[in-house]
């Protein structure tokens, strides 16, 4: 079995997991006890941990296991504000939002800090010269660490640091959109979600590569896609093991052929197809972390197992239907 790997991010003190635990799952979101899950998981070497306002009551779920096992110092927690009224689209992003989720957050997963703290949407008709201010000023008050975007473009972040840049501030060290061998042919939720998947966004992996900031992507293995529980023979059955916003966000037949190529090259190196979609994950020369929802101990295992399965230039081409052979 392989062992988790490490790495730092500006301003966050303790080493990060390139795996993320995501919370965003039951019996979180109910806030139910997830100790002995999470206990395991930190076990094998997860220590970074993904929640938000928006999950429900994960985060108090979370905050109940840091107190009761007294581990604040041996995690990283990232969690997210200023998510949109799902129900009205109401957009959040702006400091009053900002600072009430945050204290809402600091509460339920009774702490006094957030390692890794993220807007959970953007808003373009806010200038980021409030954005970054606010975040600057949450940091220097100690209540968080490095922050950043989720669902933003590149070119805003690029724009926020730039501000922050000329005016002597902290940028943004960490960025958090879909990434995957699955591409995005939508947003499943219809409200600002942002994917680096697909030839239109060639420039922003190009970005990506080149600034190595931080990128911590959700819905890795295509929201159940790549999760071994489908074959690529079940295009017409989907519906019966994707939900539906799996089934919007990552339902084509180019899709499926990804995973009928990942079955091939699964068999052929005796592994599984997760583990070769989180495998090729880790070879696109991007500083990329994943988060990874299992019920599952044994299928965390497998995740880590597959940062260190090699795949060739050619079989990642092959793999994202880039050429036909490998």
């Amino acid at each position: 079995m392989s062992e988790m790997k490490y790495t730092h991010i500006p301003h966050v003190s303790k080493p990060v997991s390139r795996i993320f635990y995501g919370t965003a799952a039951e019996p979180y979101q109910s806030g139910g006890d997830g100790s002995a899950l999470l206990d395991a998981m930190l076990a094998l070497g997860v220590t970074t941990f993904d929640t938000a306002r928006q999950y429900g009551l994960a985060e108090n779920s979370l905050g109940n296991w840091i107190s009761s096992r007294n581990n604040r110092e041996k995690i990283v927690l990232l969690s997210k504000c200023g998510h949109h009224v799902p129900e009205t689209g109401e957009k959040r992003v702006n400091e009053k939002e900002m600072r009430k989720d945050l204290e809402q957050s600091l509460a339920s997963l009774q702490t006094d800090y957030i390692d890794i703290y993220l807007l959970h949407r953007d808003d373009p008709d806010i200038p980021v010269c409030e954005i970054v201010e606010t975040f600057n000023a949450m940091h220097a008050e100690g209540k968080i660490r490095a922050f950043g975007g989720s669902n933003w473009t590149h070119s805003r972040i690029q724009e926020a640091n730039e501000y922050a840049y000329k005016h002597n501030l902290i940028p943004f060290a960490v960025s958090s959109p879909h990434f995957g061998l699955a591409e995005q042919i939508t947003d499943p939720w219809g409200g600002g979600a942002v994917t680096i998947t697909g030839s239109d966004n060639e420039p922003a992996r190009d970005w990506y590569r080149k600034t190595q900031i931080a990128a911590v992507a959700y819905s890795s293995l295509g929201r159940g896609l790549f999760s071994g529980k489908l074959k690529s023979t079940d295009y017409e059955t989907a519906a019966s093991v994707m939900d539906c916003y799996a089934m919007k966000g990552f339902c084509s037949r180019d899709n499926f052929e990804r995973l009928r190529r990942c079955e091939i090259l699964a068999a052929q190196k005796g592994c599984s197809v997760p583990q070769i979609a989180m495998s090729w994950i880790f070879r696109q020369d991007i500083n990329i972390f994943a988060v990874v929802s299992t019920g599952k101990v044994a299928r965390m295992q497998e995740n880590i197992d597959a940062l260190n399965l090699e795949l060739t230039k050619q079989e990642c081409l092959y793999l994202d239907l880039k050429c036909e052979a490998y």
